[in-house]
């Protein structure tokens, strides 16, 4: 099978186009022939040397395929409902930039009705980590307020409308008033632009002066103690990656007085069964969102696999507004 292989860590161009032994399915998973894989931010960590494989999971790059299941454990594929030739998305733990792809039955997912396999390629990591982090962890309610910084990556695009569709109001940053209009029109009630404004000053005018409920930050360092600031009582700040450093100051004396949570979570290395309920809640109530269009995959380019380096490039770039796909 084709593959796109990190050569060695560094820029873009280590991403090489070549060939693997095919994957095959263990027990407990199926085979996918792959027709898009999902682009992501830990795929770019990975290739710079930042981002240590889990232990048993391939080296080759990738979180997230679409295509067409053409085998694997039948037991487990009855079970789950799924039968060869049926077409699906899924999360891995890796090996998702090649033209087979073994995903653990549990972690895949019906390729939601009226969608293209390169729109379901882009639903598999935002929508785990969003469901996870901001539902689970954080316990966003109908009726309450999300803040999602970086509004337009893939994580905000995700994160706005599922916010949104799910009934709360949502507050976005974004670093452009480009970015500010395209956060709008995905559904958020109000932007920010964070080269401008002060995002934690407006959150706090924008809630009338109560600060917003639950926070998803992409950011971390200096940004955690705004954010401090910027919750409400008994909110909550999950912090799912640390772009602006791993070292945060912040009051204290506000965690306490306000009863705030801070939490976070990584999802990758965890465990298949972890991963298989977050699939099972999003298969009853996130699903049918998509297929009837409460939500929408925002697919801003793809690119055949061989133009892998140009896809983490643009990506680098963060000019874009939603997901990144190859094509096979």
């Amino acid at each position: 099978m084709k593959a796109v292989e990190i050569s060695a860590f560094g820029a873009p161009e280590v991403l090489r186009l070549g060939e693997r032994p095919d994957a095959a399915a263990a027990a407990g998973e199926v085979l996918i022939r792959v027709t898009a894989s999902g682009v992501n931010r830990p795929d770019v960590l990975q290739r710079t040397g930042n981002y240590p494989v889990p232990p048993g999971a391939s080296d080759i790059p990738g979180l997230e395929v679409a295509g067409e299941i053409v085998g694997g454990d039948a037991q487990a594929m009855a079970a789950a409902g799924f039968k060869a030739g049926d077409r699906v998305c899924a999360l891995v733990a890796g090996g998702g930039y090649a033209q087979l792809c073994a995903a653990p039955v549990g972690q895949c997912l019906p390729v939601p009705k009226g969608l293209s396999d390169i729109e379901a390629a882009s639903l598999p990591e935002t929508f785990f980590t969003v469901w996870t982090n901001v539902y689970d962890r954080a316990r966003l309610q109908p009726g309450e307020s999300l803040l999602v910084q970086g509004g337009t990556s893939g994580i905000g695009v995700t994160a706005i409308q599922m916010a949104k569709a799910l009934g709360s109001t949502v507050i976005a940053t974004a670093g452009s008033d480009e970015k500010v209009q395209a956060c709008l029109k995905l559904g958020a009630d109000h932007a920010i632009n964070y080269k401008t404004q002060d995002f934690a000053e407006e959150a706090r005018r924008l809630t009338g002066g109560a600060g917003v409920n639950v926070i998803l930050d992409m950011v971390a360092g200096s940004y955690v103690a705004r954010e401090v600031e910027s919750l409400a009582e008994d909110g909550r700040l999950v912090i799912i990656a640390v772009q602006g450093g791993v070292k945060s100051e912040f009051n204290a004396g506000l965690v306490l007085r306000r009863r705030l949570q801070i939490t976070g979570s990584t999802l990758r290395p965890r465990p298949v069964a972890f991963k298989a309920a977050i699939a099972q809640a999003l298969r009853g109530k996130v699903w049918p969102l998509l297929e009837r269009g409460a939500i929408k995959p925002v697919i801003h380019a793809t690119f055949p696999a061989a133009e892998a380096a140009k896809a983490h490039a643009l990506m680098e770039s963060n000019r874009h507004v939603g997901k990144i796909v190859l094509t096979w």
